[in-house]
């Protein structure tokens, strides 16, 4: 069985749910199809919810107008017959009839906001549903409310996914396709809840490996994922294969294209990621995998480069470092206490430099350091660059060939030998365009 996930775009319009259609049940293969929102819908629903916090119903159900006024517009171009149509318009009134509920709340709490954005995916795969029992498509909507998780630190349990699709999947064995909803999920108190934004990937990966699937597939608007950012550099290309921890290191430092976690699950269960494109779906795309035998990183020295904006760099020093043990230990602590991740670090003797991109309890952090250690100010507005590749330490000239393309740029921290597929460099954000175009022209041009 696969696993083939689609994103807000590639569902965002009547004539995209055709053309999903037809890449579905282009073959035999069984599969979970897991869909976002339609695009725009997770924003403007949130826009409805701060209206409700404002107290001004007003605005809301102006609002909440506009959005139903899409979908009626998009369920009239979606379905052919009068039966169809009535199937859709019917998920409509059904789901904005509970969005207008909530207009009705005093006060208007995260538990409600959390089920008014859980309103998207549940609109989409119903509509999708719909579309398909129209179509005479052997099908099923396969709640995710029923199989989706988080425990109480917000994190997927996967085991409880694996056992509840062990149960009801049996049911379905004679189904070909199974619908269902990316992002949504329920939390310990069994309320509704959400894996974060982009969590529809998250969603997809956690059942593949739940189900030990064939191949994830992962369905945007873009060919794989490309050497650079072509928002901002020209001539970048896809990337037909990359390991698995050149994927999570691509994606947790800013490839958009992909969820930062998506990753972990297919890892662990050693399911490949195949990432397409919707428009040009014969495009071969980028393969996610750890073939058998093959070494851990490719041949390629150099495979891509990625930048993560919104990081905060903090200098921490202290004479008690000289010939000390614990004390990093201490100064981490502190990190763990606030639940503030740390993306780089660099030290030598008597200094330790981080960088950490959730500044929400800088203060408590640096108030703590600051009673056995000397602060710096923090750097704000950086972006650290990350270069993956093939970087063990039989690859001769790595760094030479990286700081010669950086050699106008300013780097503030560079973090390099942690792992054998990333080199990770530190600059004002300022610099960003100009990095990516230096490390573009300086590693990949022919």
């Amino acid at each position: 069985m696969h696993v083939w996930k689609f994103g807000g775009t590639s569902v965002g319009k009547p004539e995209r749910m055709h053309s999903i259609r037809n890449l579905i049940t282009s073959d035999d293969t069984r599969k979970i199809v897991v869909l976002s929102a339609l695009s725009g819908t997770t924003n403007a629903l949130l826009a409805i919810g701060e209206s409700l916090k404002a107290n001004d119903d007003g605005e809301a159900n102006a609002k909440i107008d506009t959005l139903k006024a899409h979908y009626d517009s998009f369920i009239n171009e979606l379905y052919k017959s009068a039966e169809g149509k009535a199937a859709g318009q019917q998920v409509v009134e059904n789901e904005f009839s509970f969005i207008r509920s909530l207009t009705g709340i005093k006060p208007f709490t995260v538990k409600q906001e959390k089920e008014l954005v859980a309103e998207g995916e549940l609109l989409s795969t119903q509509i999708f549903q719909a579309y398909l029992v129209e179509e005479g498509v052997t099908s099923a909507l396969l709640p995710a409310l029923e199989f989706m998780r988080i425990d109480a630190d917000n994190e997927p349990e996967i085991h409880y996914t694996e056992e509840k699709l062990a149960e009801i999947l049996p049911s379905h064995a004679d189904t070909q396709i199974i619908v269902t909803q990316g992002f949504i999920c329920r939390n310990p108190r069994g309320e509704v809840d959400n894996l974060k934004r982009g969590g529809s990937d998250y969603t997809a990966s956690l059942i593949g490996g739940a189900i030990r699937a064939e191949e994830i597939q992962i369905w945007t608007d873009i060919d794989g994922m490309h050497n650079n950012d072509p928002r901002i550099v020209k001539n970048t290309f896809p990337v037909r294969e990359l390991t698995f921890d050149e994927a999570a290191e691509l994606a947790y430092f800013g490839a958009k294209i992909l969820h930062p976690s998506t990753i972990t699950p297919a890892r662990m269960f050693g399911v490949p990621v195949r990432l397409k494109n919707t428009m040009e779906p014969s495009a071969p795309g980028t393969l996610i995998a750890d073939r058998p035998g093959a070494p851990a990183t490719s041949s390629e020295v150099f495979k891509a480069v990625a930048a993560k904006d919104g990081i905060t760099a903090l200098y921490i020093h202290s004479t008690r470092m000289l010939n000390a043990y614990g004390f990093l230990r201490r100064i981490f602590e502190i990190f763990e206490k606030y639940k503030t991740p740390v993306d780089m670090i660099t030290t030598s003797e008597v200094s330790v430099s981080v960088t950490i991109d959730n500044t929400e309890r800088i203060q408590e952090i640096t108030d703590e350091l600051n009673t056995f250690c000397t602060l710096e100010e923090p750097d704000f507005d950086q972006t650290i660059i990350c270069i993956v590749g093939n970087f063990s330490a039989d690859n001769q000239g790595v760094a030479v060939r990286v700081f010669n393309a950086m050699q106008n740029i300013p780097i503030r921290m560079i973090s390099y030998g942690g792992t054998e597929s990333n080199l990770s460099l530190l600059v004002h954000s300022r610099y960003k365009a100009e990095a990516l175009n230096a490390l573009n022209d300086g590693l990949f041009s022919v």
